[in-house]
């Protein structure tokens, strides 16, 4: 375990807050002014997430904090040579959201595990507005409603991200290649999709304390730069927010969208495995702790103290 007095961790809690305070700056901006951003907004909004989160510094599992005024939700104490220190508690994490730990490491795992497809060209935001009369963004449609059911039609759709899938419109859903499901995900996602890129924030999220703060930062930024990737290709147009599309209905376009796939799933990699070696690390000590507690017997409470028996 490495341990860090206050001379060690404050500069990196400081540093982490001012690098969240940058990321945040511009949404928090908009939300004072009531102002709202169909690209950019989508990851706080979807993930919950709230500038204070972000900017909210952990040192990840396996730290231990000396110098530091009480013990932090989601941490306990633990000995030192020199006294006692706080440290990321995966099993309390484990109690407080039971199965979480597995479930990610099945997901991420699983991704980890499989070859990147490169062939679903972002049609998951065109399957979203086929036929339909209202939309998720107040955006026009670069080909018009006509234009973008064409595509829909003329193109292969494969989507396999469960929660991009769900929002299909109900005459999209019969024309994807398969029909993903929440029990599928460890089998289905892979490293190509920019939904699984995104979702590596998610996981970073629900981790908590167990996640250092620098990989969460890490996270969001390709999370935000996955988002622009994904509109960009969409059939909104996004140009009044600078961004130029990604035609995926032409040949180029779609070279172009499974060139920008690649590049985030390369970025994406080693923060995933840093993910998984998180989750991997708390299942372990979650199970040892157990069997520790299993050999030392049940616990009884004798004078209101709680002993092993």
């Amino acid at each position: 375990m490495l341990v860090l007095g206050p001379e060690g961790w404050r500069p990196l809690r400081e540093a982490h807050e001012a690098r969240a305070a940058g990321l945040s700056a511009a949404h928090r901006a908009r939300r004072e002014a009531r102002q709202s951003h169909a690209v950019d907004d989508f990851l706080w909004t979807y993930y919950s997430l709230r500038p204070g989160r972000l900017a909210r510094w952990h040192p990840g599992a396996g730290v231990a904090l000396t110098g530091t005024d009480d013990v932090p939700p989601g941490y306990r104490e633990t000995a030192t040579g020199s006294g006692t220190a706080v440290v990321a508690d995966p099993a309390a994490f484990a109690d407080r959201c039971p199965g979480v730990l597995e479930w990610v490491s099945a997901v991420l795992g699983g991704v980890a595990s499989r070859p990147a497809r490169h062939d679903c060209f972002g049609l998951h935001e065109w399957a979203m507005v086929y036929r339909a009369d209202e939309r998720r963004h107040a955006l026009p449609l670069r080909l018009g409603p006509a234009g973008t059911d064409a595509v829909v039609e003329s193109l292969p759709v494969r989507c396999s991200h469960i929660d991009a899938f769900r929002f299909f419109t109900e005459a999209a859903v019969p024309l994807n290649a398969s029909v993903p499901t929440r029990a599928a995900q460890p089998d289905l996602d892979h490293a190509g999709c920019v939904h699984v890129t995104m979702d590596l924030l998610k996981w970073a999220l629900k981790l908590g304390p167990l996640v250092p703060g620098d990989l969460l930062l890490d996270c969001f930024e390709l999370a935000r730069d996955a988002r622009t990737l994904d509109m960009r290709a969409s059939p909104y147009d996004v140009s009044g927010y600078g961004h130029e599309p990604v035609a995926v209905e032409t040949p180029t376009g779609r070279q172009a969208y499974a060139a920008a796939q690649r590049d985030l799933a390369g970025r994406a990699a080693p923060l995933r495995q840093r993910l998984l070696a998180v989750c991997r690390q708390a299942v372990a000590e979650v199970a040892g702790a157990a069997d520790a507690a299993e050999v030392a017997g049940p616990v009884q409470t004798v004078d209101g103290a709680l002993r092993r028996g």
